[in-house]
């Protein structure tokens, strides 16, 4: 069972659609992503590169003909914390849609 603790680092808006979008796939370039997310390559990359420095995801980078690419995906350690996050969401949510006589005081 995931332990429920609320991530700070997963939880902008973008980091969590990002984290989110990873958790969908095996491995996702970064052309995907930059799509999926509306982001410039720049914004994109710090945020790739946030989320890699705490160890929730991994890149690899590869030429492809003359071009560079780049794909993500999501780490063990960014699964755990992720699935984490997301039950934190879920209690605050149950707690806050609990009829009142069952909420703790």
């Amino acid at each position: 069972m995931t332990q429920a603790r609320f991530d700070e680092l997963i939880h902008p808006s973008t980091r969590l659609t990002l984290v989110a979008t990873l958790a969908a796939a095996d491995w996702a370039e970064f052309a995907f992503l930059k799509d999926r997310l509306a982001l410039s390559d720049s914004a994109l990359s710090k945020q790739l590169a946030t989320l890699e420095e705490a160890g929730y995801i991994a890149t690899e980078r590869r030429l492809s003909g003359t071009r560079r690419k780049v794909r993500a995906r999501l780490t063990d350690a960014g699964r755990d914390a992720f699935n984490g996050h997301i039950a934190a969401l879920q209690a605050i949510v149950a707690e806050a849609t609990a009829p009142a006589e069952q909420r703790p005081v």
